[in-house]
């Protein structure tokens, strides 16, 4: 008997499973403030060089006599109709008149619409220091890889709700202590600290909440969750309107998550891993527990759990890139993963590079999120992964790169965030489909290896993104919005054409074992070894619904 035979007589999806599933989820809002919080907290305000020896002076005009001072001592560019961010005219140190020759600054002013403050105005992290900020997302974003390898690691090994429960205490520590940073380093440890524990947090609660669902419903549990992190994309959207000052919205994203505690006492230990360390009698209790939220009677010997077995032992994730086929097929996938995430994340953090209103943008921004969230789950089995992929990743990558002609003529600001959307619907729906999409060209065997291994991936693009969304910040002039667009959609383009080199999945009987894995394609030209399935299987098949056919335990996911 394979536990999933067990999850089919307690009930795939039941009552008891929907409410333990739905407060898992809730952990995805939290995940979207800790991780996006940045786009507030570490925004760029206007800003120029503060007047020489002006005490009470402010980027605002305070009248004529303000504006002429600063234009004698601040260079003026009629260009931009902007004083500069980071130099000043020199004085003479024997007249004390002001040259036209220029120096660095070391104090600014900065405007106080939209933001009252945030942490790069606390720190004065601009010009020379402006890669900091670069820097510190890039190191963010390591700190969730790190978060997903040793935090899944550990789950398990000491269990999924242990490190749910760690991940719960140390990620509200943690978040709460950083509203009182007021310098670069601590900010930047406090921060990888928190997506350390944010990692073991989300990741733990996605994995017991797949583990508790049947195999029909594996696909719908694991875009559901990413539509709980939309949601929270529109939570925060409220907050940082209405707070403008970085450490208060950083405590109102952090307080809320002591609700978390009482997980304590509602979430049971995954069954799935309680077998898989000969723990049965308490795997038991937990399906005991599950079937009476179900509504269901067990036989005894379901009840017993003595006879279920888990699959996915034995062969190992190098065998995978032992033939040429098998290592292209890895190779492509983990390529689509390294750019879902560099695009996707790229994209959040470009949001306030964007023409117009920063919060106007990331509602617009989580707004098609949902929608190409929607758009999965109404498409993803029609015409099946494959085009769905391609199609995703070459509509992102196309709208990105045709932000260069907004540019070239000219046109409205609208026009570059009206593109920048549209590639982040693409990006965010390739997000989504690569998760379902890799999870089912991987054999039974190696499963859970090949999609941690995708998610080191993701984690790879996430660490690029920061780096390539900041770009602009480097250079002037309209080019420097465009121009990390253009290179997500450049990389979005050929992710997507080499996608279709991947066979399609949809309706087949999925690989086994990596023999199963090196065949399975070829049926598309009706060799012997077809996988096809009939309109009666395809009717009965969990694969209808996009799910993996066999057990399997996932401890890594795709954000």
């Amino acid at each position: 008997m394979k536990f999933d035979d067990v999850l089919a007589e307690v009930g795939e999806f039941g009552p008891y499973q929907k409410r333990l599933y739905h407060l898992l989820c809730l952990v995805g809002i939290n995940a979207a403030f800790q991780v996006l919080s940045v786009i507030f907290t570490l925004a760029i305000p206007e800003h120029r060089c503060a007047i020489p020896d002006l005490l009470n002076d402010t980027y605002e005009s305070q009248g004529d006599w303000h504006d002429v001072l600063a234009k004698q001592m601040i260079p003026w560019s009629n260009e931009t109709q902007t004083f500069s961010k980071c130099t000043v005219f020199r004085r003479d140190e024997v007249s004390s008149f002001y040259t036209n020759e220029t120096t660095g600054c070391n104090k600014w002013v900065y405007k106080k619409d939209p933001f009252q403050s945030t942490f790069i105005t606390e720190d004065n992290l601009v010009c020379e220091k402006i890669n900091l900020r670069t820097y510190a997302n890039m190191i963010m974003m390591g700190g969730m890889m790190f978060g997903a390898i040793f935090m899944g690691s550990l789950s398990d090994l000491v269990g999924r709700k242990k490190v749910l429960m760690l991940g719960i205490v140390g990620n509200l520590g943690t978040s709460v202590a950083l509203a009182f940073m007021t310098s670069y380093i601590p900010f930047v440890v406090v921060r990888v600290l928190i997506m350390i524990f944010g990692s073991g947090m989300f990741l733990t609660s996605f994995v017991i909440g797949l583990e508790i669902v049947g195999p029909s419903k594996r696909t719908i549990a694991g875009i559901v969750i990413e539509i709980y992190w939309v949601v929270g994309m529109f939570i925060m959207t409220g907050l940082a309107y209405g707070l403008r000052h970085w450490n208060h919205l950083q405590l109102a994203l952090s307080v809320p998550s002591v609700f978390f505690l009482l997980y304590i006492f509602i979430i049971p230990e995954s069954p799935r891993w309680l077998i898989s360390k000969g723990r049965r009698e308490e795997a038991s209790k937990v399906i005991q527990r599950i079937a009476r939220g179900n509504g269901v009677t067990l036989s005894e010997k379901t009840a017993a759990l003595q006879e279920v077995e888990l699959e996915g032992q034995g062969e190992k994730i190098w065998q995978m890139f032992t033939t040429p086929v098998l290592l292209i097929r890895c190779l492509v996938i983990f390529f689509n993963w390294t750019v879902a995430s560099m695009v996707y994340y790229g994209l959040n953090l470009n949001v306030g590079s964007l023409y117009g209103d920063i919060y106007l943008n990331f509602f617009l921004s989580a707004l098609v999120e949902l929608a190409a969230y929607i758009v999965c789950l109404r498409f993803l089995d029609t015409p099946g992964r494959k085009p769905l992929q391609c199609a995703a990743m070459l509509t992102g990558g196309v709208a990105c790169i045709c932000t260069l002609f907004p540019v070239i003529y000219n046109a409205p600001g609208w026009v570059t965030v009206m593109m920048s959307l549209i590639g982040k619907f693409g990006a965010s729906a390739a997000f989504a489909i690569i998760y379902v999409f890799s999870a089912e060209l991987f054999p039974t065997v190696m499963r859970n290896s090949g999609m941690g291994l995708s998610s080191f991936s993701a984690r790879i693009g996430g660490i690029l993104a920061p780096f390539i969304a900041d770009i602009g910040n480097v250079i002037e002039g309209d080019f420097a919005v465009a121009l990390p667009l253009i290179i997500f959609g450049v990389v979005s383009i050929a992710a997507g054409l080499l996608a279709l080199l991947l066979p399609e999945t949809a309706y087949r009987k999925l690989p086994d074992t990596v023999e199963d894995a090196k065949q399975f394609g070829r049926d598309d030209i009706g060799g012997k070894n077809s996988y096809n399935l009939t309109k009666t299987d395809k009717e009965a098949s969990p694969v209808t619904n996009g799910a993996v056919n066999r057990a399997f335990t996932l401890d890594e996911q795709n954000k």
